[in-house]
């Protein structure tokens, strides 16, 4: 059973549609998918509408926090959508992502950079607007190579000469909430320190203490001491591991399936979650 908890459609910073992007899923083998966009769940219907036969979907969403002035995501899973206080606290995110885009493009412009709004806004489509967006811009550009490389001091990392803040959940709250709505909370990618600074391990135990349900593991960003450095935390707290392709489509390099969680974790993921519940393949047929 292949399991893959983190993908990103074209309902935030990722270039396939949520129905390509269960598609491709079946194309890679997958048994297993989370469609975990930014801040939003407008892709879950869509999704569903197309879910091949043999894949089930599994709800979810990456939310933007901050603990201590560090950036971190929570990956979301099978919660209610509808509950209403964590549904305002999403739209808050999601409706400041425009006009802190428009700020980062003013300051790329006071660097040299040529890069107008409407180049941004034609490269996110319907999509909620984010970093990606602008180091897809900057690419186009010839400004750098590749979108990773957008992500650095140089230009729009955490911290970056062209970065610029925007509304962000307290971890803890949105710990709270997602709980609250039905849901289980996996801390993405935790030490990918070349996205900058990192949280550190007694702030990820606080989480713990407080009800995170796990990290994950095995992430294209996380090289093999990480990856060992965090599964032994994750037994030390009883945190459970994941791991995923956080996919992006062709925005970059990593794969559907690249990385994928085991059956057993999954298993007691659907078993905590109460908000909702995966969705198996109906062969295109809304459900």
């Amino acid at each position: 059973m292949r399991i893959d908890l983190h993908t990103h459609s074209t309902a935030s910073d990722g270039t396939d549609t949520p129905a390509e992007l269960v598609r491709k899923a079946a194309t890679a083998g997958l048994d297993v998918v989370a469609l975990t966009d930014h801040d939003t769940t407008r892709g879950h219907a869509e999704a569903i509408a197309a879910l091949p036969q043999d894949v089930t979907l599994v709800t979810g969403a990456e939310l933007s926090c901050r603990i201590d002035g560090v950036s971190l995501h929570l990956l979301a899973y099978l919660f209610d959508p509808d509950e209403p206080e964590l549904l305002r606290e999403r739209e808050l995110v999601r409706d400041d992502r425009v006009p802190r885009a428009q700020a980062m493009v003013v300051r790329l412009q006071e660097l040299g950079v040529p890069m107008e709004w409407a180049q941004v806004a034609r490269i996110a489509g319907h999509g909620s607007v984010g970093r990606p967006h602008i180091a897809t811009a900057l690419v186009e550009l010839g400004v750098v190579p590749t979108v990773s490389d957008a992500f650095t001091p140089e230009w729009i990392a955490d911290g970056g000469r062209a970065h610029v803040g925007k509304h962000e959940l307290d971890p803890f709250t949105a710990i709270r909430l997602i709980k609250a709505a039905g849901g289980v909370t996996v801390f993405a990618h935790p030490l990918a320190t070349k996205r900058g600074r990192t949280v550190p391990e007694a702030a990820i135990a606080e989480l713990a203490a407080y009800g995170l349900d796990g990290i994950e593991v095995d992430h294209m960003d996380h090289d093999e001491p990480a990856r060992a450095r965090l599964r032994g935390l994750a037994a030390e707290l009883g945190l459970l591991t994941t791991g995923s392709s956080d996919y992006h489509g062709s925005r970059k390099t990593c794969v559907l399936g690249e990385y994928t969680t085991d059956p057993e974790i999954y298993g007691e993921i659907t078993r905590r979650a109460t908000g909702a519940f995966p969705v198996p393949g109906a062969g295109g047929r809304l459900r």
